[in-house]
């Protein structure tokens, strides 16, 4: 995981040299369907089932890996609703696959074969107390069904990790020193806090972060970074603390349940599919030649280093308009609540960079999670156009 991981971000720095993006890391969400009905959740959980067929898996898979490609996030839904999703992952020992689950599905037997195949990680998802995770998630008994799926896989020694959307209801009960600890008491070997984003159909703005909400998420990882056993990751800031979008930065992107390439599962428009029917091209050239991608990269890039979606919803929704890019939800509603969206602040603000304090983050980022000199040369666009700026006239 760690080797080729890194050695897939070398030729992906190599690629760009040429003018060429193939996102080192793809997402792959490998079915809609879920068991819970999560407050904000974009997915279409309630609609028809939609699974990405074990054979199209393993094509996709082989194409990637043809471009060095080695680690792949599988999301959906529920990834573990898909019946073959572990035998599909154990047809390519040669790749890392983690799993960002609720927890619910993983018995002991399937804990134990995740342990067996080596090359699978869980992360579950912890959502807040009983009684948040219950309003965050539309179920009840969610937080419990949580943690023993965790127990089970740390029972059978599987590489498991915990990640937390971080909300107004929740970020006093989990952004704490407290819970870091029992983490690592737990066995738990890495966490990751994402941010909420207020996305589909019902997309509950009141649960967004604050700015300073958002400050505060940034600095109490890099304090526990630098004093805590446990790895914490985050997608959001370079090792000197800038910004950035790991989409518009090209380091990933990702594919739906109907095999729509996407720039990130949040942005739900889509010109190209890793199916062949209509489009007999690779998926290098897929990505290499999709006008739509590059584009959204461009505008991504030029307009914040934090999230253009929600940031500049009207930008985006101008450019999948010019592109003529299709809707790639089941609900065929994502234009529209592209467009009732407001300006709104994201992971950018240059006043408040907050660089990593411990040295070995700094130097893993500053070599394989940085933004790849997507963002030189926009600095004074970026103080005209950004949700800070806007915000502030």
């Amino acid at each position: 995981m760690g080797f080729k991981g890194a050695l897939s971000v070398h030729r992906h720095k190599l690629r760009l040299k040429q003018g060429q993006v193939f996102p080192p890391f793809l997402y792959v969400s490998i079915i809609n369907t879920c068991n819970l009905r999560c407050q904000g959740c974009w997915v279409d959980v309630s609609m028809k089932q939609e699974t990405i067929k074990p054979a199209a898996f393993h094509q996709l898979v082989r194409e990637a890996k043809q471009m060095g490609n080695v680690f792949f996030g599988i999301v959906g839904g529920e990834p573990f609703m898909h019946p073959h999703l572990l035998d599909m992952l154990a047809e390519h020992p040669d790749c890392y696959f983690q799993i960002f689950t609720n927890g619910h599905f993983i018995t002991p037997e399937r804990a134990k074969q995740m342990r067996r195949l080596g090359n699978v990680t869980p992360l579950i998802s912890v959502e807040g107390t009983e009684i948040v995770s219950d309003e965050r998630r539309g179920r009840g008994g969610v937080l419990n069904r949580t943690m023993q799926g965790l127990h089970n896989a740390l029972d059978a020694g599987a590489f498991t990790g915990v990640c937390t959307s971080l909300a107004r209801t929740n970020i006093d009960d989990l952004l704490r020193e407290e819970w870091i600890d029992r983490l690592v008491e737990m066995g738990v070997l890495y966490t990751w806090f994402h941010v909420y984003r207020p996305m589909g159909p019902n997309p509950n703005p009141d649960l967004c972060l604050t700015p300073e909400q958002a400050l505060r998420a940034r600095r109490f990882v890099v304090e526990m970074r630098a004093k805590k056993p446990i790895v914490i990751i985050d997608a959001y800031h370079d090792g000197e603390g800038k910004a950035l979008c790991p989409a518009a930065t090209g380091i990933s992107h990702h594919i739906n349940p109907w095999g729509d390439i996407e720039p990130c599962p949040i942005v739900q428009f889509s010109t190209e599919s890793i199916h062949r029917t209509g489009d007999t091209r690779s998926l290098k050239q897929k990505f290499l030649k999709s006008a739509f991608l590059a584009d959204f990269r461009t505008l991504a890039a030029e307009t914040t280093r934090g999230c253009i979606v929600l940031e500049r919803p009207d930008l985006l929704k101008r450019l999948v308009e010019a592109h003529g890019a299709k809707d790639s939800t089941a609900r065929q509603t994502a234009l529209k609540e592209l467009g009732a969206m407001r300006v709104r602040t994201s992971q950018y603000n240059p006043v408040t960079e907050v660089p990593e304090k411990n040295i070995f983050y700094r130097l893993a980022k500053r070599l394989f999670f940085n933004d790849f000199g997507a963002y030189t040369g926009h600095d004074a666009r970026h103080a005209q156009e950004s949700a800070p700026a806007l915000l502030q006239q």
